[in-house]
């Protein structure tokens, strides 16, 4: 390659690199938690999450935990989503959000006021826990990977730019490292350090070669985070895994026909029809109705989002009235976007599949400090060369001038 040219891209990787650096560190660390978050969670809060199922003993009607979210709550507090689980062992979980509309405000709770959770045992209707979830430390870490806590118009364009760069770095990166023959690469792909390599060796060693191994995977999972970051990246993506092809869904509108109540309470008859028509879901997140004519809502969800189904019920009857969202019925655009979250924290692969996402996201956040201590390194060393050409200069000056 033209030195110029590569003298050129070596510019750009390094200042490019020093202007993005401090984003891509925090998405790399924030990454690194997000991707065992549901690990973690069940971990610290292990005595909200889990009940102790009674014996011989099934779980009182939903309408008996929404009742006891909504005394818990507060007369003006409404329960706006329904987390129940499939597992017997786990806690249902209420939640409200409160919006708040300051259009002068930059950062994110500037939009978001209040975000309260209730945690209720399902057999004795009891309250474990109540949270004002709006500082909660994981909820805190995902609106710092997905937006540095600003507003999401003005956050999410700072992590996406951020983000393109970055893949730009990784490339330009690979061609500044490629070495010019085989010998050199072999050399260059293993680390041979020996008791007297100093510090910067291993340090340029740690920037180069992890860099090599983990660029593709790096890359992907930027690619992924792309999609949430612009539309325009999101549309594209569907556009080519449809075949080049913009394929347009009726939108269906469904609305609940006020009728007397019946015996039953129609979330319980919801709820009773989402655990005979899918036993084997992981979790059904219910959005109740917000108005007189809204309908009970409902996402079936597994244990990835390959069977993400949706489900409207009547309010008032509880009366199945559309079902949507099959992934037999889903284009190859909208399965991509449906696996993106799983594919982009590696629970598509599971307890692998994340621990492979956290190194990779350790390694992202490692590069942009390895590259600024190259830098560091290399301007200071110039800079004390210079300091002490310049104090050896005087000293030839003076003695020169002292013999004469």
């Amino acid at each position: 390659m033209n030195r110029t040219i590569k003298k050129c891209i070596g510019q750009l990787h390094l200042w490019l690199g020093l202007a993005s650096g401090a984003i891509i560190f925090i998405l790399g660390i924030t990454g690194c938690i997000l991707a065992f978050e549901v690990e973690l969670k069940e971990q610290l809060h292990h005595d909200r999450l889990f009940v102790e199922p009674k014996s011989n003993s099934q779980p009182l009607p939903l309408s008996r935990s929404l009742e006891v979210a909504h005394q818990s709550l507060g007369e003006d507090v409404k329960v706006q989503r329904l987390y129940v689980p499939n597992d017997p062992g786990r806690s249902v979980i209420a939640v409200n959000y409160t919006a708040n509309s300051n259009p002068t405000g930059i950062w994110y709770w500037d939009s978001m006021v209040k975000y309260l959770h209730v945690y209720i045992n399902p057999y004795t209707a009891k309250v474990l826990d109540k949270e004002d979830e709006t500082f909660e430390f994981f909820y805190f870490v995902e609106w710092l990977h997905y937006s540095l806590l600003l507003k999401t118009a003005l956050g999410q364009p700072i992590i996406g730019y951020a983000t393109l760069i970055f893949v730009f770095l990784l490339f330009s990166g690979l061609i500044l490292w490629w070495p010019n023959n085989k010998k050199a690469f072999k050399v260059r792909t293993w680390f041979r350090w020996k008791s007297t390599s100093k510090w910067k060796r291993k340090n340029y060693d740690l920037h180069n070669i992890l860099g090599f191994y983990s660029m593709f995977f790096v890359v992907f999972i930027a690619l992924t985070g792309l999609m949430w970051a612009f539309t325009w990246f999101n549309d594209g993506v569907v556009w080519l895994a449809n075949g080049g092809k913009i394929l347009e869904k009726e939108t269906v509108i469904v609305e609940s026909t006020e009728t007397s109540p019946g015996i039953i309470h129609p979330l319980d008859v919801a709820h009773q029809y989402l655990k005979t028509n899918y036993p084997k879901a992981k979790t059904y997140r219910v959005r109740l109705p917000e108005d007189t004519i809204g309908t009970i809502g409902t996402y079936v969800d597994y244990t990835n989002n390959t069977r993400d189904v949706y489900l409207q019920f009547d309010q008032y009857s509880g009366q199945l009235l559309h079902t949507g969202g099959q992934w037999e019925d889903k284009t190859n655009g909208e399965k991509i976007s449906a696996l993106n979250y799983d594919i982009h924290v590696g629970a598509i692969g599971g307890l692998a599949g994340k621990t492979i996402a956290f190194f990779l996201s350790l390694f992202a956040a490692s590069l942009p400090v390895t590259g600024f201590l190259i830098w560091y390194g290399r301007t200071f060393k110039k800079a004390k060369q210079k300091s002490n050409s310049g104090k050896v200069s005087v000293v030839l000056r003076e003695s020169t001038s002292f013999q004469k």
